[in-house]
């Protein structure tokens, strides 16, 4: 027989606080077991039988179609059923497990019921953020923990439940939550391995990038904000979990520990943190389609309110000039990575309320009339390519495929981002700029792209910053929009 904590009793809760409080409660029983056993294994002890630990669980059930009318594109079972998902590090999602909960109970006025599922915790998911004991093991004590501690098992991960292809078996609850728990732990330590910063920095915006002159922006401006005691943000996360503090505020436990890496890590991600984590966290992803899915897929577990690419592309019209923006209201996906879980005949659509916020913050910041936004902003379709020399391939074929969708402008990794924005219902938008106009001879020199480049990223930056300020203040419940939801949804945001 494995080794188990005490067997908690499943409970049944009206009090969503209540709730929570139990599946925080059972998680540090059963994370505190598996940590506990992990320590006298590094140690030299070797336990008599296997160790375990189960993941807690919250379920609802419900009798009816009824519900109470709301405006909201999520917080609702279909209909009658049993409907239950898996919960991982409640401290981390405490405040979206707590809106769940209140949403369900508005919406359906059912009791949660929470316990211990009989999913187990992977012992890797188990460590703390700075906790790396396995470091210590020999080669042959890592080859034994296989048989000692449960390791990750790839078919407790899938995306069946966002891709819409995930079926109950014979009396299987419905899923509430796109992403079962083991799904959830994976994403979280993929999350520090890429962008070299821990899952808790992360904000609900995004901003997306492929060229690092935008980070450097991001930092210089990440660092003046600190510099204002007046600042909305109260901090500034640099790779390697680097904190800095808004000047007047007191460092705090663990800021200590953060230091630079020898080395940036595939993706570093930068973190402007305001203290309801509705600040700004920028990514460079790099160049390509592949980094693109990598990193969405896993951002994607923390819910985010929105994300949004700001990069450089290739202008397809002869009428366009280096510098102008492209706001996409359409995408040609010949990125391939998603072909397996987002088939090409699914349409990806403009969202409104992004395209609003995006073509306001160009206004905003260019101090141009919308009137002559026209001038140097064109809304149009772009193209995603994983063939970074497209133009050499024979017979113009690309060309006459763009020709045909009407493509503006082309890049690597904004149809990518878009259409994982889709697939994991997340709100997602594109605004980008003209470094270079293939087809009509203007392409990329050392000297007159570094020139643009500084001429053009603290504005482009700038109306991200600024889109992200007028969706904050609209209200992020309008969104998570109905344009994103499947038939039979999740109840979880």
């Amino acid at each position: 027989m494995p080794l188990v904590p005490d067997f908690i009793a499943p409970t049944r809760h009206t009090d969503p606080a209540d709730a929570l409080a139990q599946v925080q409660r059972i998680y540090q029983q059963q994370i505190g077991h598996l940590r506990d056993a992990m320590h006298r294994f590094v140690g030299g002890e070797t336990p008599e039988s296997a160790v375990r630990a189960f993941y807690p669980f919250v379920r609802v059930h419900t009798t009816t179609v009824a519900r109470a009318d709301s405006k909201l594109a999520y917080g609702f079972v279909e209909g009658p059923g049993r409907y239950e998902t898996t919960l991982t590090r409640p401290d981390l999602f405490a405040n979206y497990y707590a809106e769940q909960f209140r949403l369900l109970r508005a919406s359906h006025n059912v009791e949660l019921e929470v316990g211990t599922s009989a999913h187990p915790i992977p012992i890797h998911f188990s460590f703390a953020e700075h906790d790396h004991i396995e470091g210590t093991l020999t080669a042959e004590r890592r080859m034994l923990m296989r048989d000692v501690f449960d390791l990750p098992d790839l078919a407790a991960m899938d995306d069946g439940i966002a891709n819409g292809t995930w079926q109950a078996r014979p009396g299987e609850a419905q899923p509430l939550s796109l992403f079962t728990a083991p799904r959830v732990d994976y994403s979280l330590h993929r999350l520090r391995h890429y962008t070299g910063t821990a899952p808790e920095w992360f904000q609900n915006f995004v901003l997306f990038t492929n060229y690092q002159f935008y980070i450097d922006e991001f930092v210089r401006l990440g660092h003046a904000e600190m510099a204002k005691e007046d600042s909305e943000y109260v901090a500034f996360i640099e790779p390697g979990n680097v904190v800095t503090r808004r000047k007047g505020l007191p460092a705090q436990a663990g800021d200590e520990l953060g230091a630079a890496p020898p080395r940036l890590p595939q993706m570093p991600a930068y973190h402007l943190v305001r203290a309801d984590r509705s600040g700004t966290t920028m990514v460079n992803i790099g160049v390509g389609p592949s980094n693109a899915k990598t990193i969405t897929d896993h951002i994607a577990v923390l819910r985010p309110h929105a994300w949004m690419m700001l990069g450089h592309c290739a202008g397809l019209r002869n009428s366009q000039q280096l510098g102008d923006y492209v706001l996409a209201h359409a995408y040609v996906r010949e990125d391939h990575v998603l072909d397996e879980e987002l088939p090409l005949w699914v349409p990806i659509p403009a969202l409104a309320e992004i395209q609003l916020a995006l073509q306001q913050a160009v206004a905003d910041v260019t101090q141009v009339p919308e009137a002559d936004l026209k001038r140097f902003m064109r809304t149009g379709t772009v193209a995603s390519t994983d063939n970074r020399n497209w133009e050499l391939l024979p017979d113009n074929m690309p060309q006459l495929r763009f020709s045909q969708s009407r493509a503006v402008a082309l890049d690597m990794e904004s149809a990518t981002i878009a259409a994982n924005g889709f697939r994991f219902r997340v709100p997602y938008g594109t605004l980008l700029c003209v470094s270079d106009k293939p087809l009509h001879g203007e392409i990329k020199l050392p000297g007159m792209a570094n020139h643009f480049y500084r001429e053009r990223v603290d504005q482009h930056l700038r109306i991200g910053m600024r889109a992200i300020e007028i969706l904050r203040k609209g209200g992020v419940d309008r969104l998570h929009s109905r344009k994103l939801r499947s038939f039979a949804e999740v109840a979880f945001q």
